[in-house]
């Protein structure tokens, strides 16, 4: 089996700034295009399919990172709804608030889980590696699906712009490699 590389979009004004950014189409700030041009030669190897997220910054890292890259809507990002372009700061002046716990959004954390799993069930690790450039929560979940646990769990897995995560198996069993690296 091969294994499924995983490139977080580099640093955008929003990401930046901690604002929920899910299908608004925004482009990488200038250090996001630093990060994500630096992933190249990391990046560098034979694929047996790269894919990406429609979404600009997602599709521009890929570029930057020397990726020709297949699009795939399911890689888009959670559908934030009301809390897009909001920090969570903002949305807990009320209360406590997460993305993970809140009150429902434009999806819930099982439609996107429901996503990756999609994306995972086409992904053709038995030919060889896979690179997926996408996003922070969608990568987040997708990781929790993989190691069999549930959409929401994705809350434990903390993921920075630009950065590159691994996942394979050790003894046929899903385990993160690499994370963050």
């Amino acid at each position: 089996m091969g294994e499924l590389w995983l490139v977080r979009h580099g640093e955008t004004e929003w990401s930046q700034n901690g604002r929920h950014t899910g299908r608004t189409d925004i482009e990488l700030s200038e250090r996001g295009e630093q990060q994500a041009a630096a992933l190249r030669p990391r990046l560098d190897r034979p694929w047996v399919a790269v894919v990406t997220s429609p979404l600009r910054r997602a599709a521009r890292t890929a570029v930057l990172a020397g990726l020709d890259a297949a699009v795939d809507d399911d890689l888009r990002e959670w559908d934030y709804g009301p809390a897009e372009g909001r920090t969570t700061a903002e949305l807990s002046r009320g209360g406590r608030w997460s993305v993970w716990d809140g009150p429902p959004l434009g999806e819930t954390v099982e439609d996107v889980g429901r996503r990756a799993n999609a994306v995972l069930a086409r992904v053709p690790l038995d030919r060889g590696d896979v690179c997926l450039v996408a996003h922070g929560h969608l990568l987040r979940i997708l990781t929790a699906c993989w190691l069999g646990l549930p959409p929401r769990d994705g809350r434990l897995l903390v993921l920075a712009p630009g950065r590159l995560s691994v996942l394979g198996h050790e003894h046929e069993q899903p385990v993160v490699l690499t994370w963050n690296g």
